[in-house]
């Protein structure tokens, strides 16, 4: 599955030069479990197939791993995930895999042309369909996720319904996604409050 367009992405670089998709630097990952309270917040967005989305309502898994970008660079980061992040999902029916560009609201203005910049380097449908952009006043966005910078890709595993499950920062490691394997296949009876765990890569 390629989550994004990695072409939009330049695309929207291209036009934003110096703003909101300034250069990341590289980054590891790390992860947090997550309590019973911590909830996705309520947004709205419209994927590349043109649907309108609230989220989470509208995230269609039983499980939702959601990765939320920030600049164009973090493609690479972003990509990083993708070679197992396929398999996960066919191991797992009812996980669904998610990108969310998550853009300034004040960037509505040229939307039509980041989106169709996106759309036009993702031939697959699927892909188009779960890959939703945010045009949104992003500090509470963050507060809500308790995001503190935007240096980093943001991974979200949420329940239906909205509750956060599972937390991680960063690109792809091993010992990262051997906590997302584990938490995906623990029925949810079993979590409870979970105290945090970091796994630092």
């Amino acid at each position: 599955m390629n989550i994004t367009a990695r072409g939009a992405m330049v695309l929207a670089g291209a036009l934003l030069a110096g703003g909101a998709f300034a250069p990341a630097p590289a980054q590891t990952g790390d992860s947090t479990l997550t309590d019973t309270v911590w909830r996705f917040p309520s947004v709205g967005g419209r994927s590349l197939t043109g649907r309108s989305m609230a989220l989470p309502a509208d995230f269609e898994g039983d499980l939702n791993l959601v990765l939320v970008a920030f600049k164009r660079q973090q493609q690479a980061d972003v990509d990083s995930w993708t070679p197992y992040l396929r398999p996960l999902a066919a191991e797992h029916p009812g996980l669904r895999v998610y990108e969310l560009p998550t853009l300034s609201g004040g960037l509505g203005i040229v939307r039509s042309f980041i989106d169709g910049g996106m759309r036009r380097g993702i031939p697959d449908s699927t892909v188009r369909a779960a890959t939703v952009t945010l045009y949104i006043d992003k500090d509470p966005f963050k507060a809500a996720l308790r995001i503190p910078d935007e240096d980093r890709i943001q991974l979200f595993l949420v329940e239906r319904g909205g509750r956060i499950r599972w937390h991680a920062v960063g690109r792809y490691t091993p010992e990262v996604f051997e906590q997302l394997e584990t938490i995906t296949s623990a029925p949810p009876r079993s979590l409870g409050a979970q105290p945090r765990a970091d796994a630092r890569g």
